[in-house]
């Protein structure tokens, strides 16, 4: 079998997982111990992968969040926040996402609320919901900016239709 052409189809339809796959199947000594199901099974897996990978970094750049690495995995419950461990963790599984319920975070100034709120963020974006972080200032610059050249309606559908607004 010619390895050249169907890495060439495999890239035109868009499967770039499984042209890496194949190739570094391709490269190993004892490839030829795995049948074609397993070689196959390998290759999606490859493709599902990088697919998920991809699908969560955009959902992170459109989230445009203020801290990009704030994540629940580096919640500080030590400190004299007031977290409740159980709370924050169930809070972070998104059950509350689906059920289109509101979730707001209040503290004195400087305990990491939108550091917080960043962290729910990045951890809804995992569990596939759009996710949109806006300061307040500039969410109604944006209103009445959009109010002023006809963007309005557009506006107020593009936020309606995200499934975390973080403001």
């Amino acid at each position: 079998m010619l390895t050249h052409p169907t890495l060439e189809q495999m890239q035109a339809l868009g499967l770039a997982g499984m042209a890496a796959a194949y190739r570094q199947l391709a490269e190993q000594d004892n490839a030829a111990d795995l049948s074609r199901d397993e070689w196959l099974g390998l290759m999606l897996d490859r493709e599902a992968a990088m697919r998920a990978d991809r699908r969560l970094t955009n959902r992170l750049a459109a989230a445009k969040l203020r801290f990009v690495d704030a994540c629940i995995e580096d919640v500080d419950f030590a400190s004299r926040r007031g977290l409740d461990r159980r709370n924050t963790l169930q809070l972070a599984q998104g059950a509350w996402l689906k059920a289109h319920e509101n979730f707001i975070i209040t503290g004195l100034t400087g305990t990491g609320k939108t550091w917080l709120a960043c962290a729910f963020g990045r951890q809804a974006a995992r569990l596939d919901h759009s996710v949109l972080y806006l300061r307040m200032p500039r969410l109604f610059e944006d209103l009445a900016m959009a109010r002023l050249d006809g963007r309005f309606p557009r506006l107020i559908d593009k936020l309606a239709r995200v499934q975390l607004l973080i403001l």
